[in-house]
């Protein structure tokens, strides 16, 4: 079954670049088009698509609301991808914080793009550069570092935060600690209750505003 896409944006021409990138692989197919983040959920329960890609900065309704709405209205919710033109927009941050899975700056390379679909997509790696990491330090806060305390995480837990942090997949983590990748994804999950984090994006947000995790 291919990667189903439904793409956002205000802009007509950057719809139609996504649009051609995207289809021309075999194993994505673009469902469907919205000019704003106000059509997102209507389309969404429509379509089923497997991710969204959503420009942050909409005229009616911007993608951190429109991915926040998303994620409390639909069951079963798509990933999905902020598209922007500036990485260290604090829209970005904004929707990564609602709870986006994932970052594509609109001047990404065609393999880049179609790296991030795949990789959001697959829901086991983050795309989190670094102008977002220094955001979500300077967001730092002693709420953040007492929860970060309270997790208590294990010193394997914790290794496997910081590879999380770092972009890792989970069978890279499993080649870097040299375990099992079953074993990894037992580790992610205690990672993700501990934390109280609805998926591995919000949970390395946490690391980084909590300063357990420090931006390179």
């Amino acid at each position: 079954m291919p990667i189903t896409v439904l793409l956002v944006d205000d802009e007509p021409l950057v719809r139609a670049g996504l649009r051609a990138v995207l289809e021309a692989q075999a194993d994505i197919e673009v469902v469907g088009e919205a000019a704003d983040g106000a059509a997102v959920i209507p389309l969404v329960r429509e379509l089923r698509p497997d991710v969204v890609a959503m420009d942050v900065r909409m005229p009616l309704l911007d993608g951190i609301e429109a991915t926040r709405a998303v994620l409390s209205a639909v069951p079963r919710p798509p990933k999905i991808l902020v598209i922007t033109t500036f990485e260290n927009d604090e829209y970005v941050y904004g929707a990564l914080r609602a709870g986006a899975d994932g970052f594509l700056l609109k001047r990404a390379r065609p393999a880049e793009i179609v790296h991030a679909v795949r990789l959001v997509a697959a829901g086991e790696s983050l795309l989190f550069p670094a102008a977002v990491r220094k955001l979500a330090a300077e967001y730092g806060n002693a709420s953040a570092r007492a929860a970060m305390v309270r997790a208590a995480l294990t010193e394997r837990e914790a290794a496997v935060l910081r590879l999380m942090a770092r972009g890792l997949s989970n069978v890279e983590i499993a080649t870097d600690l040299v375990v099992g990748t079953e074993t990894v994804k037992s580790h992610v999950s205690a990672v993700l209750a501990k934390l109280g984090a609805r998926d591995r994006t919000q949970a390395v947000i946490a690391a980084y505003e909590s300063g357990f995790v420090a931006p390179n």
